[in-house]
């Protein structure tokens, strides 16, 4: 027997922002950080990884603040995103160009190397962030259950590590198994996860600042007591 959901039909004055700036750091790190791959320090990563775990804080703050319910909604919202923006890109890069416009004969190749990523990188990368970010959700909102609220600090690093695993276990060998050695797969998500971590903790401070503002200006600390978990719903 599942457990019923508790509606939670109060409206909020952050709810919406801080859902537009979840999509938006979404939407950016994975169409135009993958355009470019970094060296430094001798170590080589691509320029998505600096602000992809943004979200992953994002959806901490949602959770934290609004329950996993809304926090639901949000993910929906950004997979729904990921989904148009890689069929726009798909026909933008189809669609012939115009041969009398020189600037076209520039541009496409450009189009084509920035948004024109395989199929494989493409699935795994809206596979890897929905199942990545519900477990990262569904975590947080029972370590939160756990702990009575307390040690916020190790709700939103524990989920992180949960979310960021799932995501890159499931990303990196749809994108290039067969096309990558096992050692070298195993070496890029064993550093993507520790960065990614890296990054969460790092902006801890952040996070228990934003989570205080909006706890206290939506007058809102929400507990999933009788939350049903599913992830396919958007009831609140």
């Amino acid at each position: 027997m599942g457990t019923a959901t508790v509606e939670n039909p109060r409206h909020y004055k952050y709810y919406d922002l801080v859902m537009a700036g979840f999509v938006t750091v979404l939407l950016c790190s994975n169409l135009i950080g993958p355009g470019k791959v970094c060296l430094i320090w001798g170590i080589t990563f691509g320029a998505g990884n600096l602000f992809f775990p943004i979200s992953y804080i994002f959806g901490d703050v949602l959770t934290e603040v609004y329950g996993y319910a809304r926090a639901r909604k949000v993910i929906w919202a950004g997979f729904g995103a990921m989904i148009f923006a890689t069929i726009m890109s798909y026909f933008v890069i189809l669609f012939p160009v115009d041969p009398g416009e020189p600037f076209n004969e520039r541009m496409q190749p450009a189009l084509e190397t920035v948004f024109g990523n395989t199929w494989r990188i493409v699935l795994g990368s809206i596979i890897g962030f929905w199942a990545g970010d519900f477990a990262n959700s569904f975590v947080l909102a029972k370590m939160k259950l756990l702990t009575r609220g307390r040690y916020l600090w190790t709700r939103t690093i524990g989920s992180t590590m949960v979310g960021q695993f799932v995501d890159s276990v499931i990303f990196y060998p749809i994108a290039f198994l067969g096309l990558w050695t096992t050692g070298k797969m195993v070496e890029v998500v064993l550093f993507n996860f520790v960065f990614k971590v890296a990054v969460e903790a790092v902006f801890t401070p952040v996070t228990y600042a934003v989570v205080g503002f909006l706890k206290r200006a939506e007058r809102e600390d929400y507990y999933d007591y009788k939350t049903d978990f599913t992830p396919f719903s958007l009831k609140d």
